[in-house]
């Protein structure tokens, strides 16, 4: 199944894209046969249980792993073509990650958490400072200053519905206000509902598409 929006040139075009872990009768599947094409500024949100392949669908999309079968193109690239070191420097300058949990340091503040992840730019002290108060001041994702592509795992999980709904304002301002890339994914039919596209995952393959709120209906 592939996804396709005419006139505009994807940044992420996936084909017969498998990920398997295991060998022999023992082997899993977490994504199975994807196709998928992602456009610049969309923002898309897939949906689905726990273990449905949604978070290996989105290692894949950041180049933190590697397909065992398929292709994934970024910006005409093939991502299995790339080395790590050129992986590493995509992940660094291109794609940002929002995770359910803070994976912060918790014996630094919150200044220091953003200078550590800051360390590998190169910037000296004062200059690394200076970008960090920046961000701060940026509520969080920093607007324009941040990474053109942003991948979100469960990034409303923790947070209370008021918070929550903030979140996805901001992602989706980021989109269309800012021109980055958001894939979000989740299983909150509810946060679902909240994105002009909607794709469900189930079993580790990509079902039809569907209005986000005929999504939301169907779980009522």
């Amino acid at each position: 199944m592939t996804v396709t929006t005419l006139n505009r040139q994807p940044i992420y075009s996936l084909r017969s894209v498998v990920r398997a872990f295991g060998d022999g009768a023992a082997q899993v599947q977490a994504v199975r046969d994807v196709d998928l094409e992602i456009d610049r500024a969309e923002f898309v949100v897939v949906v689905g249980p726990s273990g449905s392949g949604k978070t290996t669908l989105l290692q894949l999309l950041g180049a933190l792993d590697r397909p065992t079968g398929g292709e994934i193109l970024f910006e005409g690239r093939e991502l299995a073509r790339l080395g790590d070191g050129e992986l590493a420097k995509l992940r660094l300058k291109t794609i940002g990650f929002i995770f359910q949990q803070f994976n912060l340091i918790p014996t630094l503040t919150a200044a220091e958490n953003v200078e550590v992840a800051l360390a590998p730019n190169g910037l000296d002290g004062d200059a690394r400072r200076a970008r960090v108060q920046e961000l701060l001041q940026s509520v969080g994702l920093g607007g324009r200053a941040k990474p053109h592509v942003l991948l979100a795992d469960e990034p409303t999980g923790n947070l209370d519905t008021a918070t929550g709904e903030e979140i996805m304002a901001l992602l989706k301002g980021l989109s269309t206000d800012g021109g980055h890339t958001v894939v979000l994914i989740t299983h909150d039919v509810e946060i679902a509902a909240q994105a002009p596209r909607v794709i469900r995952m189930q079993d580790g393959r990509l079902e039809e598409a569907v209005p986000a709120a005929s999504e939301q209906e169907a779980h009522v």
